[in-house]
């Protein structure tokens, strides 16, 4: 029997009493949690005061985020609770979530009368006057005049956004040189006047906002609950999560059947949809377009059924943008950036095999070398019944690699956020002798050490290992490992993402809960462990730092653990003996420097830079003008601006070869399949070969690695590029 079962059972013999109420099921899994928490998680913090203090200011700010229902008035008559919600979460008596139901709810529904009420007129969008959509930037609104007047602005910013996508799409539809769409399209939908298509505009945001503010007067007391158990476990650290039955589906949305559509993990975020993963090998991944942190605003089908998201659940949403294979689906998302964007996808299965290995040799047409490249989605392990793993995928990638006589190899982990911790391990153990791998250190403070005791190296040539902000986990170990034994340059944007923490989740349907109960009671994800590499400094929060630094496409976003509330800090524990790799002979100091000059010289690059510093900027400007001239005129400035910062030229200097052998590798071709592959490969590599010739940190990882085996090769190389 675990520690925690034990648990559970010591739990239900103290509390005492033979019936089960609502009341008791929530002090027996309040009980659950404080004790899992106090015993289990890293931080060792006790569930006093000051965490009910806390846990206080995390339910407010889950129960509304935006600042757009309770005054502030309601946050201090609720505040007398704050120092009392241990005791409650102990007790299972919840006065404060009584209380706290019946403030939101009140002004929930003042606000749903207010909106039946400003739809019964027509919105001056004339006027000159904005809204501010950070809710960062804004405090509680203290007068109830006040709330009303963001919501009038609320309701006719996304009139006014409705509105002019309509336009948008009337006018490109006059572009439209298809005749046969035209008429197909004339046959469908009748042409709106300017006024049909306001008031179009306006009775759908009216609408969506009815829907949505029933959805949040229909939530059930287990959903205040939940919030409240969440509140508590966010004191704590951000992946640390109570994970209710009903919640599920919401968040369980994972590669094994739910990614089937258009291959992205979604999920809530405040009243929208919001994109947090785009699968790879997935429709969305190979027909691009849909982008993390997109907001996914509508759907249409392919009979132009339009339907609304905002404000329904995840689980719900999901259905509206899964279907068969084959089939279309439109979705009108709303990018960080602030612009729209429609984007149609074809759905697809999310072939399981697109998360694999995969490899190619790159020549640069200009040069002799060849390099190897692999890339590593993810850290798999026993993903199907054939046992497969990562690692066991990249040693085969390397031995066909090396019979291809490659002078170097680059190792792809952008975007990957981690797995099996085994497999950080073993594939550290490809390219070095033997040693100590990573470092873990538990809450109570013993540490294990994950060593190589396998003496064989499989490749010893130069060795590049790409990262970026999306590098997490596994990832940072391996990366942080062949950093640290000096025997692999890290080339990527900034840091890595910071994650150097372990969960374990433990299930709350032991025995006696679910025999008293007779039904799910869910779980709680707790962060038990930290990462350190052999040096001794963790991985948590500043990641992995890059040898040689190069533009991040996606540096204007705030997406690393830093960027989360209440994450685990940074900190050292003791290194362990190691023995560095002896032959990297090259100046990393020279390499940098070559390559800064090469990306200042890149014309690409520099329209790269360019972007991430206007995006930047757009991040942080959250005033939206109500002016439907000022909001045309932003809009077509902004869309001008994106327009001029996409790179679409290929470096058709780029040679590329022996991927065919590696995706078949990857998908496991059986018997019979061999008639239907020629198409299905041509077009994998067509998209393979252009991600290739457009991706600028790549090219450069090949400049790089060229220095590098230059150096092996005993040339003197400077850092002044005219120089050699």
């Amino acid at each position: 029997m675990t520690k925690f079962a034990v648990l559970i059972i010591s739990l239900i013999i103290t509390i005492q009493g033979f019936g089960y109420s609502d009341q008791k099921k929530a002090q027996l899994i309040g009980n659950i949690i404080k004790n899992a928490l106090e015993n289990y998680h890293y931080r060792g913090l006790k569930i006093d005061d000051d965490v009910s203090k806390k846990a206080f200011g995390e339910f407010i700010k889950r129960m509304d985020y935006s600042k757009t229902f309770l005054l502030k008035k309601d946050i201090a008559k609720l505040k007398r609770y704050e120092k009392d919600l241990d005791d409650q979460l102990i007790s299972g008596k919840h006065s404060f979530l009584k209380e706290a139901k019946k403030a939101i709810v009140k002004r929930i529904e003042n606000i749903e009368s207010y909106r039946e009420k400003i739809f019964k007129k027509n919105f001056n969008f004339s006027k000159t006057e904005s809204i501010e959509l950070d809710q960062e930037k804004r405090t509680f609104f203290t007068t109830e005049k006040e709330l009303k007047d963001y919501w009038r602005k609320l309701f006719k910013h996304d009139v006014l956004i409705r509105y002019m996508a309509m336009v948008e799409e009337k006018s490109e539809n006059k572009k439209d040189k298809d005749k046969k769409k035209k008429k197909k399209k004339k046959k469908k939908e009748k042409k709106l006047t300017d006024k049909e298509m306001r008031a179009k505009a306006k009775d759908g945001v009216s609408e969506k906002y009815e829907k949505f503010f029933k959805r949040l007067l229909e939530r059930k007391n287990n959903v205040y609950l939940e919030e409240f158990l969440n509140a508590f476990s966010l004191v704590y650290d951000p992946h640390t999560n109570y994970l209710a039955p009903q919640k599920k589906e919401d968040f369980d949305i994972d590669i094994s059947g739910s990614l089937e559509g258009i291959g992205a993990v979604l999920q809530e975020d405040g009243a929208y949809i919001k994109v947090i993963e785009i699968v790879p090998g997935g429709a969305a991944w190979r027909q691009k377009g849909l982008e993390v942190d997109d907001l996914i605003m509508m759907v249409a089908q392919e009979d132009g059924v339009k339907k609304d998201l905002v404000g329904m659940r995840v689980g719900e949403a999901v259905r509206y943008i899964r279907g068969k294979k084959g089939t279309r689906v439109k979705l009108f998302v709303k990018k960080i950036d602030g612009s729209r964007k429609t984007i149609e996808i074809t759905r697809d299965v999310v072939h399981i095999a697109a998360s694999f290995v995969k490899s190619s040799v790159l020549q640069d047409k200009n040069l002799k070398l060849k390099i190897g490249y692999i890339l590593v989605p993810k850290f798999y392990r026993d993903f199907n019944a054939n046992k497969r793993n990562c690692t066991e995928d990249v040693r085969i990638e390397i031995n066909r690699l090396k019979r291809k006589k490659v002078d170097g190899i680059i190792l792809d982990l952008r975007n990957n956020g981690g797995g099996a911790l085994e497999d950080a391990k073993l594939m550290s153990g490809l390219f070095i002798k033997d040693g100590p791998i990573v470092q873990i250190r538990n809450h109570k403070g013993g540490v294990d050490v994950l060593e190589d005791n396998e003496p064989s190296i499989m490749y010893k040539g130069p060795l590049i290992v790409m990262m970026n902000r999306f590098s997490a986990s596994a990832s940072e170990i391996l990366a942080g490992a062949l950093q640290d034994y000096k025997r692999a340059l890290i080339v990527g944007g900034e840091n890595s993402h910071g994650k150097g923490t372990v969960q374990a989740v433990l299930n709350l349907n032991q025995g006696p809960l679910l025999s008293i109960f007779g039904k799910d009671m869910g779980a709680l994800k707790v962060t038990i462990q930290k990462f350190y590499r052999v040096t001794g400094i963790s991985t948590q929060y500043k990641g992995v730092t890059p040898d040689i630094i190069l533009p991040d496409p996606f540096g204007y976003t705030k997406t690393r653990e830093q960027d989360l509330d209440n994450s685990l800090p940074w900190d050292r524990i003791g290194a362990r003996p190691y023995t560095p790799w002896t032959k990297a002979n090259y100046s990393i100091d020279i390499l940098k420097k070559r390559s800064d000059a090469r990306v200042k010289n890149n014309p690409q690059y520099k329209k790269l830079v360019d972007s991430i510093k206007y995006l930047e900027k757009k991040m942080d400007d959250t005033n939206f003008s109500l002016n439907i001239s000022k909001a045309r005129q932003e809009e077509k400035e902004n869309k001008k601006k994106i327009k001029s910062f996409k790179i679409e030229k290929e470096n058709k200097n780029i040679l590329i070869s022996n991927f065919e052998a590696s995706l078949k590798q990857a998908i496991k071709l059986r018997p019979g399949d061999e008639e239907n592959w020629k198409t299905e490969f041509d077009e994998k590599k067509k998209n393979w070969v252009k991600r290739i010739r457009t991706d600028l940190n790549l090219q450069e990882s090949m400049n790089i690695i060229y220095d590098m085996i230059n150096v092996q090769k005993g040339k003197k190389i400077s850092a002044n590029l005219q120089g050699n």
